[in-house]
């Protein structure tokens, strides 16, 4: 799939140079976007058969080493910066002291979540037992809920809005298969 993206960056790059060149008239220039234009759409749509069939047989997930995996690391350090800015410290000093935390954890052989609270106040009287909740990996996926962002509810509103044009994309009449020879 990364190969691929190259290939069609490729042909959109090709693309934008031949439209930037064309002077006032068409001069046959855009005789030369076909080959880009249908080696690029065949491309992506063998690109998605491909991932669609590895979602749906291929793939298996191990959720129990999943959510080991993300309790084993310092993935959540910024959530903490986060949760110090929520509770009124400027973000500035928040997040240089997410480097201390992190110091502190790495020099005592911990993790984040394996500080004490009196460890956690040492470093700031802001820290309160509700970080622990703060760091959890369901709650930095949560907190991540912009427009566009990774929590939960931006994820289903992205997977509402695709099923959406989905929808509408499969009433239209567009050959998915465009032969560049006809």
């Amino acid at each position: 799939m990364r190969g691929k993206t190259g290939r069609v960056f490729g042909h959109l790059q090709a693309m934008l140079t031949l439209m930037k060149g064309l002077p006032l008239a068409y001069n046959k220039d855009l005789q030369e976007d076909k080959e880009a234009l249908f080696d690029a759409v065949k491309t992506v749509l063998a690109c998605l058969e491909a991932m669609t069939i590895l979602m749906d047989e291929g793939l298996e997930f191990r959720t129990a080493r999943l959510n080991q995996a993300v309790t084993e690391d310092f993935s959540n350090a910024t959530d903490v910066a986060d949760y110090l800015a929520a509770k009124g410290v400027p973000f500035r000093e928040a997040y240089n002291l997410v480097g201390q935390v992190v110091k502190t954890s790495l020099a005592a052989g911990k993790l984040l979540k394996d500080l004490t609270l009196d460890e956690w106040q040492s470093l700031h009287p802001a820290f309160e037992a509700d970080i622990y909740e703060a760091i959890t990996p369901r709650q930095v996926v949560a907190a991540r809920n912009s427009f566009g962002g990774t929590g939960f509810e931006q994820v289903r509103q992205a997977l509402e809005r695709a099923k959406q044009r989905l929808a509408i994309a499969t009433d239209t009449d567009i050959d998915p298969d465009p032969d560049p020879e006809s």
